[in-house]
């Protein structure tokens, strides 16, 4: 009876060690990310403890089955040669689970997601993926590693030494009953009785999307994730596919035409697209936001024609791209930029502006194979390409590429020599994007990474500014279009209120030119990245009807709306209304205004239509 006892006190011993870990690796998750965490009150915290431990339950259930198992066969061989096999197996287990813990602190930090399988898509270019992170956060993760996987080792065998040193061979009647004991594993794996496993949804308790986040289980979530990865089903399904699709087009339908004449003075202009890394309107003076940041921006705003109510569709660079040149909404958990199968099939701008007879380039000042960007703009009709590797390694910052001040000096020199002929170029800068390593004074300093973002910023503002001043003293000007925006916005700076609201994907964009008939002037319509290539097309007598998602963003009509993707959410925004919605819980996180019911019915049919088309392109 006494080694029963002694094998039972094991296995409870073991269980708990493994929910101990996840309790501090939500403590650690809750410190690292100390600026959120501290607008949390403190039940609200401890909440976070409490509505977490059937997750945290649920892995340690599935870390515990092999010791379960393996403390059987202490029955019949030496108890110390399972001892060393369970430590062997702890050990490699609390190393790599650190590991894990360690890249959803840092996802966590630059996406707003908890661990997931978004970034496997980026293994294989290492090098660009590890571009995000400067060289002390490797050296301080590496440390973390070090110390967290020793501690919790001596830990684990300090206690698994304790609770077998009193167990001796045994009875092989005892077999039975700690198979039993094994398979009684599957209530906590399950997250109790109920029919429905256990999910993210069931710690979703708070109004607080932050502290949701923070009550998941990072490596369940991880796996959860991996294991439901999947093509053959639409998760997003609302309603009959008629149904949305005529939702949508009975909204959409009204926006297709401009409202006033062409802004344009020519339907043949050259057209620059410059596309900023990161920039959200949250730094940007001209659209409310902080003065100093865009100063160039700022004044240029005056000059040409600012789209005061522009909104990112997704919130990455490989979302941010097949939103601007194919019109494509993103995916909530997926990019369609990383599957050359699906995106041969996309509408492309680059090649409707060729069947129109323009040249057509590509600058970027980085790796285009980061994100399979390389593929994409091929399959978009694009042939000629300046990047990274077309600039010295002298003129690179120390992880994506090229400085930008280099990168539109290349850019630049190119378009002087230009006379006639009649060109779409697209430049994507990169300076801004993390760990903002900028050539000359930091503007705001470097003591936060907030700082460091605004004086990225700055940086490239300065850049562009020059560029912008440059341009109208060349030639190819009065007959050139040029379109500034970002390709996302951004979670800094900070920002009040709910972390996926509008502010979080409000961007800039401000036409300028001598093609320009209106100079000076602010479009104030509702819309976003998607509904630049209808329209542009629109003012080029061009064809836009494979743009089946765009709008026209001279259409004045107050049914003007923006839909955005987040990691497993939605948001839809009018001027009467936004709806916020969260996929994993099943829960509006935002409403607010007199649309909400149109708009939570008109943001999940464009979400089950758009992610239908993915799963339908081949």
């Amino acid at each position: 009876m006494k080694s029963v006892k002694n094998r039972l006190l094991f296995n409870l011993t073991y269980f708990f060690l493994w929910v101990g870990y996840f309790v501090f690796a939500r403590l650690f998750f809750l410190l690292f990310n100390f600026d959120k965490t501290k607008d949390l009150d403190i039940v609200t915290i401890l909440k976070t403890f409490i509505y977490g431990l059937r997750l945290d339950c649920s892995f340690a259930s599935y870390l515990s089955i092999i010791p379960f198992l393996l403390i059987i066969f202490t029955i019949f061989f030496q108890p110390k040669i399972i001892e060393k096999i369970i430590k062997w197996y702890s050990h490699i287990l609390i190393v790599l689970v650190t590991i894990f813990l360690l890249l959803d602190v840092g996802l966590y930090e630059a996406w707003g997601v908890r661990l997931d399988t978004t970034f496997f898509t980026y293994l294989n270019t290492p090098e660009v993926m590890l571009a995000s992170v400067s060289s002390f956060q490797i050296i301080l993760g590496t440390l973390f590693l070090v110390i967290f996987s020793f501690i919790f080792i001596k830990w684990f065998q300090k206690n698994i030494h304790f609770k077998m040193k009193n167990i001796n061979k045994g009875s092989w009647l005892q077999i039975p009953l700690f198979l039993k004991i094994t398979a009684v594993l599957i209530i906590p794996l399950r997250g109790g009785l109920q029919t429905i496993p256990v999910n993210q949804s069931n710690v979703y308790f708070s109004d607080k999307m932050y502290a949701n986040h923070a009550a998941i289980n990072f490596i369940w979530n991880f796996f959860n994730v991996l294991s439901h990865k999947s093509d053959t089903g639409n998760p997003y399904k609302f309603f009959d596919d008629d149904v949305a699709k005529k939702i949508i087009s009975k909204r959409r339908n009204s926006l297709l035409k401009a409202s006033k004449d062409s802004i344009l003075n020519t339907t043949k202009p050259n057209v620059i697209l410059i596309i900023w890394e990161s920039l959200t309107a949250k730094v940007v003076g001209s659209l409310g936001g902080e003065p100093h940041v865009t100063e160039n921006l700022n004044r240029l705003s005056k000059e040409g024609v600012l789209f005061t109510n522009f909104y990112a569709n997704g919130d990455r660079t490989d979302k941010g791209i097949p939103a601007i040149l194919s019109g494509y909404y993103p995916q909530p958990t997926k990019s369609i930029m990383k599957m050359p199968n699906k995106t041969r099939s996309l509408p492309m701008l680059p090649q409707k502006m060729i069947d129109l007879g323009y040249k057509t380039s590509f600058y970027h000042g980085g790796d285009l194979n980061f994100g399979n960007m390389n593929t994409y703009l091929r399959n978009s009709g694009i042939t000629d390409f300046v990047d990274g590797g077309d600039f010295d390694k002298k003129d690179w910052n120390s992880k994506w590429g090229a400085h930008d001040h280099v990168f539109m000096k290349r850019f630049t020199d190119d378009l002087r020599g230009i006379q006639k002929e009649s060109f779409f170029k697209i430049a994507l800068t990169l300076t801004s994007h993390e760990p903002y390593e900028i050539i000359g004074d930091y503007k705001f300093g470097k003591d936060t990474n907030e700082n460091k973002f605004r004086s990225a910023h700055a940086y490239t503002d300065q850049v562009i500014g020059d560029f912008i001043e440059n341009a109208k003293k060349q030639p190819w000007y009065k007959n050139t279009l040029i379109i500034i925006l970002s390709d996302h916005g951004h979670r800094s700076p900070k920002h009040e209120g709910v972390f996926n609201s509008p502010k979080k994907f409000k961007i800039p964009m401000l036409w300028l030119g001598g093609a320009l008939q209106q100079k000076g002037i602010e479009i104030n319509n509702i819309s976003s990245q998607i509904d630049l290539p209808f329209t542009l097309l629109d003012l080029l007598n061009g064809d836009n009807t494979d743009f089946s998602f765009s709008k026209n963003i001279f259409n004045n009509s107050s049914k003007q709306y923006a839909h955005y993707i987040f990691n497993n959410g939605f948001g839809t925004y009018t001027k009467n209304g936004l709806f916020v919605y969260d996929f994993t819980s099943n829960k509006t996180i935002l409403e607010r205004g007199k649309e909400t019911f149109q708009l939570d019915s008109l943001g999940k049919a464009i979400s089950q239509n758009a992610y239908q088309d993915f799963l339908d392109r081949k």
